[in-house]
């Protein structure tokens, strides 16, 4: 299970050389593929859009005549002065009567030129009185038309030609075919500008369909938008008179697009949407096209993805053969390189294949030669630098403290204290031999308890025992091997420095086992440090030099030194409350 593993592993310049060509083919092939589908695209699309433009002309010339052709009838009837008298002064019936039958006249010439388009006349005057060309399929009442929002807009903008979309509540979908556009216009005097009337023109819808039907087909669509958005006309006569505000946002997309069309979502599909404004109409003329349809059988993209793929897959082979060939010799070299540990990286290895190649194992191996000798002189220098550690230790006890112990023997003597004498003397002899006579760097817990025991009994013969010292020893952690003299300075930085400002307190010595590790703490209930201090091991520098040439620092150095950085002294004091010294070092025993 482990033989694939390793045969990626020792192919990993191949492999990443290998991966990374593939992705860079495939993408330069996609990208080279999606960018001839999408020219392609761009260039029909641009070519339709020049012949549509023609088109999209020629419906809104269409327009433009049907416009036309209501203008020339509004002016007559705006200058005609029958309907005039008609609409504005009070008639009697029989005056009435005269003039409907003049007005009938009148229209059947005025609506000979709408005929073309289907269009009938309704005018309406401000006196009541109100005539219609035909009703057939315009049903809208007098009272209706007077309160409609059609002759409301007509009647604020009384100087234009307005084209709305009738939509009265009680329209059906089923009589979508009766769907009617009306033009209308005001009556107004020229002179005092008063407003007499209304003149209404009803367009069927079906008649401003036929205007551009004829360019119509499945997945070509028109739409004509009034101002605020709606369906006005269409080929897809179902959305007739709904909103489409979508649409209507894309006129001013298409307005600032040099090309005048853009490519965007409409009725769920992607469309290509050309739009024409009608300034006469104040409206919008939309052709919108199926994407899909005009151009999905253009490009075949099948055979362009797979004449892709087969260039990716020939390519792929090659790059395949060539880079195994050009990475095969540095692969073998890994290998060797990767098992020069386990021979102790006394095996050379082989300088062949490719020039690179040959120059690293060359240089390999010259490293070899240098790392076997370095390694021999680090040894030495070691062993040389550790004697000489053990060597300064053995040699840095205060000459202080051995004046000022011999005093303190030479006046137990003087005051008759023999006993008191000879077991200060046998300490202080046990406490040298420690010291000075034994060359070990490690010594078992008990031999450096009972060196402890002999320095503590030394102090408290030549300054009393308002200090006391107790001991905790699980036994199984006698015969555990540490460095000597590893307790002993902070020992002495409790019992002299830890008490200046209290009369009394207690030393606790504590060794135990924890896990795989053993712990020894020197815990006093002294004046303690501040806060600042905690974690930082204490200078040994003092005014008066006790016993502390061997310093707490240089514990902290031989630890980390002998059995690397995660062990060492960790200390933690509070002012007035003591300090608690952390000592943690790995377990050996004898």
């Amino acid at each position: 299970m482990r033989f694939i593993p390793d045969r990626f592993k020792h192919n990993g310049l191949f492999i990443i050389m290998f991966l990374i060509t593939v992705i860079m083919i495939i993408i330069v092939s996609v990208t080279i593929t999606w960018t001839t589908i999408r020219m392609s695209e761009q260039f029909f699309i641009e070519k339709f859009g020049i012949t549509n433009s023609k088109v999209m002309g020629q419906v809104k010339e269409s327009f433009e005549s049907l416009n036309y052709s209501v203008v020339v009838a509004s002016n007559n009837l705006l200058q005609s002065g029958n309907i005039k008298r008609m609409l504005s002064e009070e008639q009697s019936n029989t005056e009435k009567m005269s003039s409907f039958y003049s007005l009938s006249q009148q229209m059947k010439h005025i609506k000979d030129n709408l005929d073309p388009y289907g269009i009938e006349i309704v005018v309406a005057g401000k006196n009541g009185v109100n005539y219609a060309t035909e009703r057939y399929y315009w049903p809208i009442s007098d009272q209706e038309l007077k309160t409609s929002e059609i002759t409301q807009n007509t009647l604020n903008e009384p100087k234009r030609l307005l084209y709305q979309y009738d939509q009265r509540p009680n329209k059906t979908e089923a009589s979508v075919e009766n769907n009617v556009v009306v033009a209308s216009k005001a009556f107004m005097d020229r002179i005092s500008g008063n407003v007499y009337g209304s003149m209404y023109f009803a367009i069927q819808e079906s008649e401003f369909r036929r205007l551009y039907s004829s360019y119509t087909s499945p997945g070509n669509d028109v739409f004509i938008l009034d101002r605020n958005g709606s369906i006005v006309s269409s080929n897809q006569a179902k959305m007739i008179g709904q909103k489409a505000d979508n649409l209507r946002s894309y006129a001013e997309k298409i307005n600032k697009n040099p090309q005048k069309y853009i490519i965007e979502n409409f009725m769920g599909k992607g469309q290509i949407i050309f739009m024409e404004y009608l300034p006469s109409f104040d409206m919008y003329l939309f052709n919108v096209i199926d994407k899909q349809k005009a151009i999905g059988n253009l490009i075949n993209k099948r055979e362009i993805v797979l004449i892709s793929m087969a260039i990716v897959f020939v390519a792929l082979f090659i790059v395949f053969l060539a880079s195994r060939r050009l990475t095969n010799s540095l692969s073998r070299l890994v290998k060797q390189i990767e098992n020069a540990p386990k021979y102790d990286f006394d095996k050379y290895v082989s300088e062949s294949g490719t020039y690179e190649t040959r120059q690293i194992g060359n240089a390999f191996n010259t490293m070899l030669d240098e790392l076997h000798e370095y390694v021999d002189q680090l040894v030495i220098a070691q062993k040389q630098q550790r004697n000489a550690e053990l060597a300064a230790l053995q040699q840095q006890i205060n000459p202080h403290f051995l004046y000022n112990t011999l005093t303190s023997i030479k006046f137990m003597v003087q005051q008759g204290g023999k006993e008191d004498a000879v077991a200060t003397i046998n300490a202080f002899i046990s406490l040298l031999q420690n010291t000075l006579g034994n060359v070990s760097e490690t010594v078992t817990v008990q031999q450096e308890v009972e060196n402890l025991k002999n320095y503590v009994f030394i102090n408290q013969k030549r300054y009393g025992n308002r200090i006391k010292v107790n001991y905790f020893v699980t036994p199984e952690c006698l015969d555990y091997q540490i460095p000597k003299l590893i307790l002993q300075p902070f020992m002495e930085n409790s019992f002299f420095h830890g008490f200046n400002q209290k009369p009394n307190g207690f030393i606790n010595v504590l060794i135990w086992q924890e896990g795989n590790n053993l712990i020894c703490e020197v815990v006093d209930n002294g004046d303690g440090m501040d806060a600042s201090s905690e974690g930082k091991l204490p200078s040994t520098k003092r005014k008066k030099q006790h016993f502390s040439g061997i310093g707490v620092r240089n514990v902290d150095e031989r630890i980390q030194l002998i059995y690397g950085d995660p062990y060492g002294v960790t200390i933690s004091s509070k002012l007035g409350e003591g300090t608690r010294v952390r000592i943690e070092f790995p377990i050996k025993s004898i």
